[in-house]
This record gives structure tokens, C-alpha cells and sequence, in this order.
């Protein structure tokens, strides 16, 4: 079993009808549901539970942390923001979602701005495979449509990803870079564009196939810990005259 946690803000789908009428239980709900299969053993944690629903414990029993996030970044307590850098520099797979692009978390581990163009119009995407053997994209066609989205373009201020699986384009001309691995420590991380919280994106099967890829490839590689620090020779060290 994989030990997923799925972690939204949960603020849109309390606050504004128009989210609460496509995600009526949240967005971590909604994900939680799709993705849910005999070998995912998935928990979901909120902005405004206690330390954000991410404790010691929590993470400690987390295998790989799906983020969603938007109106609420600067909510997020530094110390929790902290406590999830070092799980994922222990191991812990991560998978920013959409509008966690801004989220303290990511920008923490890219070291960069992470801003975009972005532009609500909704305007079709088509999202594009450019990597079909990445175990990420395993069971997709060679594009995905989404008839309403809203639109992220270039220049997306990240570091060059190690791989880059899927890039989109929008009616409006533009184009973005909206699926990108990273590995930071012993973590691998995932960030995927589509999901603005007023269109069903995370209803759409293909959609979720990558997701679900994604907690694959990104869970922990079990190897073993690196020895770091001052360290005793593994041989005799012969006395240089």
C-alpha cells in the first residue's frame, strides 16, 4: 500500500457557491474519490485543522503528499513548511497541484519565484505529451482535452525540470510547461497545471490517471539512507612520513 495524503487549503469550496457547486466536499474530496484503489491508503488534511493537519505523525506516515492550494499560501505556518521540506528531502514524494505553484512549499524547494501569466477565460486546453515512455504518462493518448480551463503560460519561472512529460496548450495562443519532475534529496516531486477550482478537471479521468501515475513514480525509492558528517576510514589509513 501506497500511504497518500491529500492536502487542500479548503477555503474556495467554503467560501465562494460557484467552487462549493463543482467540489461540494472540497477538492481534496473530490481526489480523494477518484483516486482511491485497492493499493492507495489515502488521508486528507486542511489548512485550518491543527499544524494544517500535518503533524509529525502524519507525515511520518505518508508516502507521497498531494498539495493544492491558492488563496491561503501565506496561512501556511512556516514551521509546517519546514516540517514538509525535510520529509521530502528524507524521501517523501510530492505533487503540487495547479495554483500550488505559489504555495510556500514549492517555491521552498525550487528556489525560484515560480510566478506564470495566468488568465481566467474559459478557454480549452490541450495538454500534450512530449515524454509518452515516463512512467507518469503510462495509459495515455497522445494529448488530453480539457474544454475549460484557466490559462497558465510561459515564462514559468522554475528550475529546468529533470524531465518534462507534458506541455500545454490554450485557445488563446499560448503555451506552458504544465507537467515537470524534480528531485530534491531523497524526494521526487511532481508538479501538474490543470485544476482551477471552479471547472471539474479533477472529474476527468485522464486527469486523474496522471495523478495516480504520478503517486507511483513519486513514492519512496526504500534505499538506503545516505551517511553523511565526519566519518571513521572503512580501511587502515597507513602513517605518511
Amino acid at each position: 500500500m501506497i500511504k497518500v495524503t491529500i492536502w487542500n487549503e479548503f477555503l474556495h469550496e467554503k467560501q465562494h457557491e460557484e467552487v462549493k457547486a463543482v467540489y461540494p466536499d472540497g477538492i481534496h474530496a473530490a481526489l480523494a474519490a477518484g483516486l482511491a484503489t485497492e493499493d492507495f491508503e489515502i488521508a486528507t488534511a486542511t489548512l485550518e485543522e491543527p499544524e494544517h493537519g500535518l503533524s509529525e505523525e502524519r507525515l511520518n506516515n505518508t508516502d507521497v503528499l498531494i498539495w493544492w492550494g491558492h488563496m491561503g499560501h501565506e496561512k501556511v505556518e512556516d514551521a509546517i513548511v519546514d516540517r514538509v521540506q525535510q520529509r521530502v528531502l528524507n524521501g517523501m514524494g510530492l505533487i503540487v497541484l495547479h495554483s500550488g505553484h505559489f504555495s510556500k512549499i514549492f517555491k521552498k524547494l525550487m528556489g525560484t519565484g515560480c510566478d506564470l501569466k495566468w488568465r481566467e477565460a474559459n478557454e480549452k486546453e490541450r495538454i500534450w505529451v512530449v515524454n509518452p515512455a515516463h512512467p507518469i504518462a503510462s495509459g495515455l493518448p497522445e494529448y488530453i482535452n480539457l474544454e475549460r480551463e484557466e490559462m497558465y503560460g510561459e515564462h514559468f519561472d522554475i528550475p529546468a525540470p529533470d524531465e518534462l512529460i507534458f506541455v500545454s496548450w490554450f485557445e488563446g495562443g499560448e503555451v506552458f510547461r504544465s507537467g515537470c519532475t524534480f528531485s530534491r534529496g531523497q524526494g521526487k516531486i511532481f508538479y501538474f497545471r490543470p485544476g482551477h477550482e471552479t471547472f471539474p478537471t479533477y472529474y476527468n479521468p485522464q486527469i486523474l490517471q496522471v495523478i495516480s501515475n504520478g503517486i507511483r513514480w513519486a513514492e519512496p525509492s526504500r534505499a538506503a539512507t545516505p551517511v553523511r558528517g565526519n566519518h571513521q576510514p572503512l580501511e587502515p589509513i597507513a602513517a605518511k612520513s
